[in-house]
């Protein structure tokens, strides 16, 4: 015996249109949100375009950040050797010298998190906008507000490197520069960032039925 609810309702079926910047809800034909004075655009999967060319932008660049090196260290002017090290690297030779804690936290913020992101945006991309029960969208609406959440951490690689990068410079004795990693996993954290910024979260209910049916 099937169980027939209520229908599902949404702005868009009921001829409104959501501000992106306040969310405040307008009629259909305004065309600009009286509260923020932001453009009010319906949602469209067409925008899904720059989702796609910002996060395969990110993803091109995240290669050479990993296969690059993203610390230049100089000892006594090279008299005691230079070395670089990787993002890898430097988590190996962190757990090396008995700092699992940093090491942790640099591979995650460094290789967990980005790949995280890349996988999630690509795969609420492809989901935006198709059928889907509202227990599903739920669930997009979830991770969603998890990579807006992880995107802040994105750079912290970055952070520590800028840091080191200002502190350690003893001149013949010791010094720390970037490595063209550093440029890359900026670019690639900035152009992933915009690519989940682009995303319309709109189109996660776009998909919704006209009405849930419980069999």
């Amino acid at each position: 015996m099937s169980e027939h609810h209520a229908p599902i309702m949404t702005a868009h079926r009921a001829g409104l249109v959501g501000c992106r910047s306040c969310g405040r809800v307008w009629p259909a034909d305004q065309t600009e949100c009286l509260r923020c004075h932001s453009e009010l655009v319906p949602p469209d999967r067409r925008s899904l375009g720059a989702v796609w060319a910002w996060l395969i932008a990110g993803f091109i660049f995240y290669i050479p950040a990993n296969l690059f090196p993203m610390l230049k260290t100089s000892t006594f002017g090279g008299l005691a050797g230079n070395s670089e090290s990787t993002i890898l690297g430097g988590v190996v030779e962190l757990m090396h010298y008995g700092n699992y804690g940093v090491a942790a936290i640099v591979f995650v913020a460094s290789i967990v998190v980005p790949i995280s992101k890349f996988v999630a945006i690509a795969w609420l991309a492809r989901a935006a906008g198709r059928p889907a029960t509202v227990k599903v969208a739920h669930r997009r609406l979830v991770l969603y507000e998890f990579v807006e959440f992880v995107g802040r951490w994105s750079m912290i690689d970055v952070f520590i490197v800028a840091i080191l990068s200002a502190l350690v410079q003893l001149g013949f004795v010791a010094s720390i520069h970037p490595g063209p990693a550093a440029v890359s996993f900026a670019l690639s954290v900035a152009f992933t960032m915009l690519s989940a910024q682009s995303f319309d979260p709109r189109l996660i209910w776009r998909g919704l039925p006209l009405r849930n049916r419980k069999d």
